[in-house]
């Protein structure tokens, strides 16, 4: 019998250390480092002798490639994050705050999928608490089957006795193993119950979710190791003031990163919200300043934003800069190239920028946007509500093309706006035709500024 050999890790990063230490030096706090095991007896390894293949190298040109086939979640907004759909045998991490709405989501997927047999299992509710959700969501599936179990070994079991096509674990901080001797939670139990579920989903084609608890600065709990192993991770996030949430790729080996989904947290449950614009634009009667509007781009999806800014004289001295949505060196990049290349004044003034909706934006194309709605504040000069913007501002003032126009246009002409502003660059190779909306090509602010307030 080999001896169990053991190592320290920080509980709340993850890193190892072969001794106890008082300051992680990863994450820098204090008295987080705890004794766990890393190497268990070789005799209780799970593993079984059917499930080992032989392996050997095979030149590229002799694999056969075939296209996955992907199952439909029937939901079309985890299907665009995911890239079209499930891949067989992948492995997803779905993350986020505690109460966001995981559980709810997840066990919507499993009670609205159809022809799949799943298995939802639950480490941390009750049978009678997961069908009092199911009940409020309003949805039944005759097909999906709730296990209530924390042992990894009872629910390789209830695997074997009813082969599901999509198993759901909720959560994968609350698994444990017999093969490790550490509490549940632990950073080499979840990296070890996280194997266990990958080895299956590999071996077995079957497509695996799990949910996964967040600390305190918002990164996953467990090791980062996790995050290698899964193939996608599934960021679940929202502001609890709003009742939207953001399902958002941080990771995915099967499609696009930059892909994100939007619900509304409701009643009976999540609603898919299939126009993000009807979230992101205010409904307002009157036009006020310092409101502009723009046409971003996430993933392949175009939206229409709203960007608030309030410009006031500093009352305490030292001029404010804060921005909600929107990274705050750029805001002050952008009011630098106002302050120095067209004059206006703003070093000593209060700057708030708010993007509305509660969503955060990296689009460099709503630069337009946001200089347009802190030049309507400074002025008090309202835009109107059919203008909207679609352009990158550089550090000389000009304005500069962005990826993509047609789309960004196209949707904005469908919501019904009169005009939207893009660079003059990107006029080459567009066709104008098709679009019933006005098109105004600028090349610096200036042109800007006269178009809008004369």
């Amino acid at each position: 019998m080999s001896k169990t050999k053991t190592s320290f890790f920080c509980q709340n990063c993850g890193s190892q250390s072969l001794k106890w230490i008082g300051k992680c030096p990863g994450c820098g706090e204090w008295n987080t480092y705890a004794e766990e095991i890393i190497e268990r007896d070789k005799d209780q390894k799970w593993s079984r002798q059917s499930e080992r293949r032989q392996s050997k190298s095979i030149l590229i040109n002799e694999i056969k490639y075939e296209l996955e086939s992907r199952k439909d979640t029937n939901n079309a907004e985890l299907n665009r994050v995911l890239g079209g759909g499930l891949v067989p045998g992948s492995l997803i991490l779905v993350g986020g705050e505690p109460g966001i709405g995981k559980s709810t989501l997840m066990l919507q997927i499993a009670l609205y999928i159809k022809n799949c047999k799943v298995l939802y299992v639950s480490g941390e509710e009750s049978e009678q608490q997961i069908k009092m959700r199911a009940e409020r969501v309003g949805l039944s599936n005759n097909a999906c089957y709730i296990f209530t179990a924390t042992s990894t070994q009872e629910i390789f079991q209830q695997i074997a006795e009813i082969t599901p096509e999509l198993i759901v674990i909720d959560s994968i901080q609350t698994l444990q193993t017999n093969i490790i001797d550490a509490s549940a939670g632990s950073i080499s139990q979840i990296k070890e119950c996280a194997a266990e579920m990958q080895r299956y989903a590999k071996l077995t084609g079957t497509p695996v979710f799990l949910i996964g608890h967040i600390t305190k600065d918002g990164s996953l709990a467990g090791p980062k190791l996790l995050e290698h192993m899964v193939d996608t991770v599934l960021q679940f996030e929202g502001d609890r003031n709003y009742g939207y949430r953001i399902l958002r790729s941080v990771k995915n080996r099967f499609g696009s990163t930059s892909e994100l989904g939007i619900y509304e947290m409701q009643g009976n449950g999540l609603r898919e919200v299939s126009n993000p614009s009807e979230i992101l634009l205010s409904q307002r009667d009157e036009n006020l300043s310092g409101t502009a509007i723009a046409a971003t781009i996430e993933g392949m999806r175009p939206m229409l934003i709203e960007t608030q800014s309030l410009v006031s004289s500093a009352a305490y001295g030292t001029p404010q800069r804060s921005s909600t949505g929107f990274e705050t060196k750029r805001l002050g990049m952008l009011l630098a190239v106002l302050e120095k290349r067209h004059g206006f004044r703003l070093g000593v003034k209060d700057v708030f920028l708010n993007i509305a909706g509660g969503i955060r934006v990296d689009d460099p194309a709503i630069d337009l946007a946001v200089i347009c709605s802190i030049l309507s504040s400074n002025e008090d000069i309202a835009i109107s509500a059919k203008d909207c913007f679609a352009a990158e501002v550089g550090l000389s003032g000009e304005i500069r093309p962005v990826n993509r126009v047609d789309q960004r246009i196209a949707e904005a002409d469908k919501l019904g706006f009169d005009r939207i502003f893009i660079s003059k660059y990107n006029l080459k190779g567009l066709d104008l035709s098709k679009f019933n909306i006005e098109i105004i090509a600028v090349s610096n602010v200036e042109q800007v500024f006269a178009k809008l307030f004369g």
